[in-house]
């Protein structure tokens, strides 16, 4: 079935019939749109290559992939992330499966209560929107859909590492696009990849981007959000 839904502003058509469409519901919009992004898989390879994923899996892994190999085209991409609004500002947390991202932007929410939401805990899309970067809701939002159809100006990015001791450190340079560029879309395509380079880039500079070392403490979450939003945590 094809469907219309309004992703981090953008206009996507998509082919599809399991998970994705479930999860895409809160998108859905009425009426005659041109799309932005068409949205075709073909889950049926993947499942072949890869065969202990079920249909929907495969579904799911294609759409996702195919809308954010289209999002570059809008000055967006997708940071493998979990992403926690306070205050209407964005904080991401990015780093390797396993790693605790989750668990982190928990512990926001029990220390910051009702002026915490989770907008994204797997798949935020970010875009640079006439001069200002933006996270974004989407519907491939992991395994427990975590996600809330909204746009928050984005405030930073942490790179995430588990530590004993509490610490966090801007971070910049080779070393930050390495890492980002690790937990975002890549291609075999030597222009898709110019641009994603282009657009990490852009997205460094303007946003803050650290790195941090934390344990599993709800004092990590005080440190981190109040270094990372310029001011005291009360």
């Amino acid at each position: 079935m094809s469907n219309l839904y309004k992703v981090a502003d953008l206009v996507v058509e998509m082919d599809s019939f399991g998970r994705s469409v479930e999860q895409a519901k809160p998108y859905a919009i009425d009426g005659q749109h041109t799309p932005d992004i068409v949205i075709k898989t073909d889950w049926q390879s993947l499942k072949a290559s890869q065969p202990h994923l079920t249909e929907e899996d495969c579904e799911y892994l294609c759409t996702g992939g195919s809308f954010y190999r289209q999002l570059i085209n809008f000055d967006g991409l997708l940071i493998h992330s979990s992403a926690v609004v306070v205050d209407g500002r964005a904080y991401l947390f990015s780093a390797p499966c396993g790693t605790g991202k989750s668990t982190h932007t928990a512990l926001w929410l029990k220390h910051f209560g009702d002026r915490a939401a989770i907008l994204n805990d797997d798949k935020p899309a970010i875009r640079c929107v006439d001069g200002t970067w933006y996270a974004y809701g989407t519907p491939w939002s992991g395994k427990y859909d975590k996600s809330v159809n909204i746009r928050v100006p984005l405030a930073g990015i942490c790179v995430l590492r588990r530590g004993e001791v509490n610490k966090i450190e801007p971070y910049t340079g080779f070393r930050a696009v390495h890492d980002l560029l690790e937990q975002t879309t890549r291609s075999r395509s030597p222009e898709f990849m110019d641009k994603m380079l282009s657009l990490l880039d852009r997205l460094i500079r303007t946003v803050p981007v650290w790195r941090m070392e934390c344990n599993m403490d709800v004092s990590a979450a005080v440190m981190s959000h109040a270094v990372m939003s310029g001011k005291n945590s009360k």
